[in-house]
């Protein structure tokens, strides 16, 4: 038996709450924030940055100054998403 027999196991996801994407916090996330760099990325492609109310305005800022920022909205967390969950943690 190896290693990866064992970690391979019949384990379900644990639901881990989304959090702020700012450096060290981890406050709950409100807001999405859909960006894009033009220069690797095709035009409709959309990455996405969690961001709690404290942080909101400096990630959109951070991306504003890089050309990089799309769009915000409110976060609504999809049932079973990838983003809600880690795999054998």
């Amino acid at each position: 038996m190896s290693i990866f027999d064992q970690l391979s196991g019949d384990r379900q996801p644990i639901a881990v709450a989304p959090v702020c994407s700012r450096k060290g916090c981890r406050a709950s996330a409100d807001w999405e924030l859909l960006w894009n760099n033009p220069k690797i990325h095709t035009p409709e492609r959309r990455k996405t940055w969690l961001a709690c109310d404290e942080h909101r305005d400096w990630l959109q800022e951070y991306l504003e100054q890089r050309a990089l920022w799309r769009e915000t909205r409110a976060f609504a967390p999809s049932a079973g998403g990838a983003a809600g969950t880690a795999e054998g943690l």
